[in-house]
């Protein structure tokens, strides 16, 4: 996670010891090395198979949140165009979800689904109630959500690819390390700005938000939707 040791954000972690004997402070890479070490719940089984019975639906919503996500990179870039890492971030991100959107759109195409009008999702819309209105708080509560995003999506592949076809779990698969790659890149930006208590607390505030999202049941399916109600 390029980026966030560089950082010195860090939380106590009273298993490791220090040569003195004292506690070592892992950094903010070593607190959440992996998706699973950040998020707070795993995706529920039954939206696993719900998803796998309607995966036109998935593809439809899935190339909606490339869209989305590259939306999003882009806003980022016009609000704070003084901030030259996160410009640079935020541009190749962007490109990025572009590409895999351009891609879910040649899957849809070539198993000739219909489109289907994607109902609005709360997901989203929930993590950016979390968001704090003055900035620099703005900022770096908007990099958090945006790190949730990236992790649930990663992790949510992870979780479809067993129960796919080949070719879609290999596509998925793929997806995998570059939603991986970009929570990092959020929480590495984060940390730029964030101070190191500031930080933990909202990755931990808006992670049980995230958590609550993802548990509620829903009725309608989407890609970022709890379980079937």
């Amino acid at each position: 996670m390029s980026g966030a040791s560089d950082a010195g954000i860090s939380i106590r972690n009273a298993d490791a010891q220090e040569p003195n004997g004292g506690a070592k402070t892992p950094t903010l890479t070593e607190r959440f090395a992996s998706v699973a070490d950040f998020i707070q719940i795993p995706t529920p089984p039954a939206w696993v198979e719900w998803a796998v019975q309607n995966q036109s639906m998935l593809l439809w919503d899935h190339g909606n949140c490339e869209k989305k996500a590259a939306s999003s990179a882009l806003s980022l870039m016009f609000r704070y165009p003084e901030h030259n890492s996160l410009v640079h971030r935020m541009s190749r991100l962007a490109r990025e979800e572009l590409r895999h959107f351009e891609q879910v759109q040649k899957l849809i195409e070539q198993r000739a689904y219909a489109y289907e009008m994607v109902p609005a999702a709360r997901y989203a819309g929930g993590l950016r109630s979390c968001v704090r209105s003055q900035e620099p708080q703005r900022l770096i509560d908007m990099l958090i959500v945006g790190a949730y995003i990236e992790a649930r999506s990663c992790e949510r592949f992870a979780a479809l690819v067993p129960h796919l076809d080949d070719v879609l779990a290999k596509f998925y698969r793929g997806l995998m390390e570059s939603e991986a790659r970009h929570f990092q890149d959020y929480l590495a930006l984060a940390a730029e700005y964030a101070p190191p208590e500031e930080l933990i607390t909202r990755i931990e505030e808006i992670g049980r938000e995230e958590a609550r999202l993802i548990g509620a049941p829903a009725e309608s399916f989407a890609f970022h939707s709890g379980p079937p109600a």
